[in-house]
């Protein structure tokens, strides 16, 4: 069963009733019908807009596909289930964050708490094939999650946009700078961190800019994994 939390229903509707998002339903089903494994598990596809309800949005970070890798994805970009090896993007996150914070790297790869506290962890693409990176893009997803982005934006309410490389910086172009904070960074990739995303100051820069605007800062300290 398919699960989102119903504060993004109505906004949504129009698109959940498109032409473009019937046929990515078609895609989908003739995919898993070939045989083909999907990541993630179909209820888990709009995890992000589950856990993270649209009016307690404060920060987005944007992703670009689930992880592709049996057990890994499970609808938060960045985010892997307890007991999953921290990929090396999520690592370097945290090295950044202990630098910023003096927050000590997390013993997991679950992000679900930053979730759960207002951080919406939306991928652009937010399905799979196993062992095929980028493997659905161009389907329809991105221009659902265009539209997600467009309801954070349109809200009166400030966020922090915390962009990482240069694909989440030209899919939240658009995003009005004079309300909220819009941070932009090379990814956290081994193979770009070095180039500026380490010393970005993403955490701090983001919860001082909340709690100026009256809104709670972000713990990003990590439970331990259950």
């Amino acid at each position: 069963m398919v699960k989102l939390h119903e504060s993004w229903l109505a906004p949504l509707q129009t698109d959940f009733d498109s032409a473009y998002m019937a046929d990515l339903r078609q895609f989908l089903v003739a995919e898993k019908a070939a045989g083909k494994r999907i990541f993630p598990p179909g209820s888990e596809w709009f995890h992000a807009l589950d856990a993270t309800p649209l009016d307690r949005v404060k920060v987005v970070i944007l992703g670009q596909d689930p992880y592709h890798g049996p057990g890994q994805a499970h609808g938060l970009c960045f985010s892997v289930r307890p007991r999953v090896r921290i990929p090396p993007s999520l690592v370097n996150i945290y090295k950044e964050m202990e630098t910023d914070l003096g927050i000590p790297p997390a013993a997991h790869g679950h992000l679900e708490s930053w979730a759960k506290q207002g951080v919406l962890l939306l991928n652009s693409v937010l399905t799979v094939e196993a062992h095929q990176a980028a493997s659905h893009r161009g389907r329809g997803w991105e221009r659902f999650t265009d539209a997600v982005i467009r309801l954070v934006d349109a809200r009166q309410t400030p966020a922090v946009f915390i962009l990482w490389g240069s694909y989440a910086q030209k899919k939240a172009a658009f995003v009005d700078r004079s309300k909220h904070l819009v941070l932009k960074a090379p990814h956290p990739s081994p193979l770009s961190a070095h180039n500026g995303f380490f010393g970005s100051k993403p955490f701090s820069q983001a919860n001082g800019f909340l709690e100026r605007n009256g809104i709670a800062p972000i713990d990003w300290r990590l439970p331990e994994a259950v």
